[in-house]
């Protein structure tokens, strides 16, 4: 088996192994289960009952990052958005008073889109016409805001209403086992150490739990809740309405620029983009996302994308599909062992967040920092993904800037069809959005 699973990823080709790989979608899952818990317990503020959100999730998460690895081969997992849930929740359900169930018609609606984009190529080329120094600046960016979100997760950086963040009780077990958690992967690291942020992972998990931070659980194997309560209940008698589509274009607009820059930013940290900074069966990555997104909406839950936490398994080693076939397995497995996923508390995910913030940061070495046009905007993107809390945000400015700076600088021929399509696009939506 771990030979034709070798063959079938083409492992070695990509300079790999198995070990390595399997090593790769655990240090993955271990990073992004927490969204096992918290997504439902966000959508459950939507009405939706928190039991069958929670198997939702990790069906939708097993069949997206499923299909990534067997349709485009990348070590890329998708889940449920964090922040997209928290619109479909407070935004659209508790504010705007409309039903979840319409709300998942909304993102069912959203994802059909984009599997129709994706099959013209439309979403391809829009991440292949991202120019060079932009995807630099985007894996850049996304590096700032994971260790923005580590140290969040962490307590080290705590809200602060007088000047909107500051430093959180140092003192207390949670911070003190993370910064532990943090310099202990360092140090393996530094010792070429297989699974760094694996084994900081466990051994803070164990740590915690003496120091009260998590617990024991009280049973090992617990049945998942039934879907039946969520599944198919997508309700579309809104679907003339001009709400509905501000909906649709919302969710429509994160998800599309969330899984670009996560995918441009991954791929960029591992090498996978060719000579020409193009990626590779980009097409069947995109398609992964779209069909998920649609899969995800059947289910029961918000909109599935491609997760940044998929660089802590890049960093370990993961090369190829197979990292991502054992991040769904995983998935599949916390359905029945969710009381063990549960006991590994943030203070041992934070670190491993930090570490791939500082690894992502490394891009910033292919910079031509003497090449104004081309720096500044990269700078911008950086900024604004931590800054905003989105993605999306640091790509619309970053493209803006770019275009705005090669043409008053005489650089006009700089700027690719599809970066002025993406310039007007920015710009209307920020005009009538």
């Amino acid at each position: 088996m771990a030979s034709w699973l070798e063959s079938f990823f083409k492992v070695r080709e990509a300079g790999s192994n198995a070990r390595t790989e399997i090593l790769a979608g655990v240090t993955t899952f271990m990073t992004m289960a927490y969204i096992i818990f918290v997504n439902p317990d966000i959508m459950s503020k939507a009405g939706m009952p928190f039991g069958p959100v929670m198997s939702a999730t990790c069906l939708a998460s097993a069949f997206a990052t499923l299909l990534m690895a067997f349709l485009a081969n990348y070590p890329i997992a998708l889940s449920v958005g964090m922040g997209l849930n928290a619109f479909f929740a407070f935004g659209v359900v508790l504010n705007m008073g409309i039903s979840w169930q319409t709300a998942l018609a909304a993102i069912f609606t959203e994802g059909v889109i984009f599997v129709a984009l994706t099959l013209t190529r439309i979403r391809e080329e829009v991440v292949n016409a991202i120019p060079t120094s932009l995807k630099i600046g985007i894996s850049t960016g996304i590096g700032f805001f994971i260790t923005f979100i580590g140290l969040q997760s962490a307590g080290i950086i705590v809200k602060n209403d007088a000047v909107l963040v500051g430093m959180g009780n140092l003192k207390s077990p949670s911070a003190l086992l993370a910064i532990a958690g943090f310099f202990l992967m360092v140090i393996l690291e530094a010792r070429k150490v297989r699974g760094s942020i694996l084994w900081g992972i466990l051994i803070i998990t164990a740590l915690s739990i003496p120091f009260g931070v998590t617990s024991m659980p009280s049973g090992i194997i617990s049945m998942p809740p039934s879907i039946a309560p969520i599944v198919g209940k997508l309700d579309f008698s809104a679907f003339w309405n001009a709400d509905f589509w501000i909906i649709v274009f919302t969710f429509f607009f994160v998800d599309f620029f969330d899984t670009v820059g996560t995918l441009v930013g991954v791929t960029n940290r591992a090498g996978m983009l060719d000579k020409e900074g193009n990626l590779p069966r980009a097409k069947e990555a995109l398609l992964a996302d779209a069909v998920g997104t649609v899969a995800g909406a059947i289910l029961g839950t918000s909109t599935v994308t491609s997760f940044v936490e998929s660089a802590s398994g890049v960093e370990q080693g993961g090369r190829t599909g197979l990292t991502s076939l054992v991040t769904a397995i995983l998935f599949l497995l916390a359905l029945f062992f969710s009381p063990i996923v549960a006991v590994v508390p943030p203070c041992a995910t934070a670190p491993a967040l930090i570490m791939v913030g500082i690894f992502m940061m490394m891009s910033l070495k292919g910079f031509d920092f003497g090449e104004w046009t081309d720096i500044v905007p990269a700078c911008i993107a950086i900024f604004t993904m931590p800054f905003s809390y989105s993605i999306a945000a640091g790509i619309e400015f970053g493209v803006i800037s770019f275009v705005i700076i090669k043409i008053c600088t005489g650089r006009k021929k700089e700027i690719s069809p599809m970066m002025f399509l993406l310039f007007l696009v920015f710009i209307l939506k920020e005009v009538f959005f």
